[in-house]
């Protein structure tokens, strides 16, 4: 029997970016469906999953690895985005493997709420960058993220990456009619000591619940008082946005 085929729910390739991996030239691979409904959601159009005889051929799992072997030597790295890129199960462990067989980079974002494959993809040193969007406080994850979570599962998700990453970041959408000043605090301690934190500026243009869309936004001022807070917890934190 030969191997097993490479089955991914993908929506599309940016062939080029300069801001998606941390230093290096990328293309970024947008994957379909998602594992939670965060109403501020900036990709509305990713979160529902398609089944995979639907996707164009343009955008299976081959046609992007043939895409990439144009690209030995001009870019560095590819970036997977979402969606949630961890529920394409085996599907990404092969792509993974064959993006790492050609010599690229490889980063993840992920909602962390699939730890064990975070755990597969480091254990087979498949991935060089894991980028996790930290919501809020745990004990609200659930209105958050618009569906049931187990806290347990995020805090797991974010000792692995702390742990085994070669390297990582988390980030917190900064939502002003969600999170409170207090209530971003409180977030910046379930990633204390970090390496890499950031307070993410919200996109407002495209939202998966519309109220959100043209929503009042933290001034920079008051976004400064709230990261010296954060700072008490991830002295590494910084703004992105603003």
């Amino acid at each position: 029997m030969g191997p097993a085929p490479m089955v991914m729910r993908l929506a599309y390739l940016q062939r080029f970016s300069l801001i998606d991996y941390p230093g290096a030239l990328c293309a970024t691979l947008f994957t379909r469906g998602c594992t939670f409904r965060c109403p501020w959601c900036h990709n509305p159009e990713l979160a529902a999953p398609v089944a995979p005889e639907t996707v164009e051929d343009d955008f299976v799992p081959g046609a992007v690895l043939d895409f990439l072997e144009t690209r030995r030597g001009k870019l560095d790295a590819l970036t997977i985005t979402g969606g949630e890129p961890t529920i394409q199960g085996e599907g990404l462990l092969s792509f993974a493997r064959a993006v790492k067989d050609m010599g690229f980079l490889l980063k993840i974002d992920t909602n962390g709420s699939h730890p064990d494959m975070l755990r597969r993809l480091l254990d087979e040193r498949l991935v060089d960058y894991i980028a996790m969007d930290v919501k809020g406080p745990l004990d609200r994850y659930e209105s958050l993220a618009g569906v049931a979570v187990d806290p347990a599962t995020i805090r797991r998700s974010i000792e692995i990456i702390m742990n085994e990453a070669p390297d990582y970041e988390f980030r917190t959408t900064v939502a002003r009619s969600l999170l409170s000043p207090d209530a971003l605090e409180e977030t910046s301690r379930t990633v204390e000591g970090a390496g890499r934190y950031f307070l993410q500026k919200m996109g407002m243009e495209k939202t998966l619940d519309p109220s959100f869309m043209g929503g009042q936004d933290y001034e920079p001022e008051e976004i400064r008082h709230i990261l010296a807070r954060v700072r008490r917890f991830v002295p590494a934190a910084e703004t992105r946005g603003w």
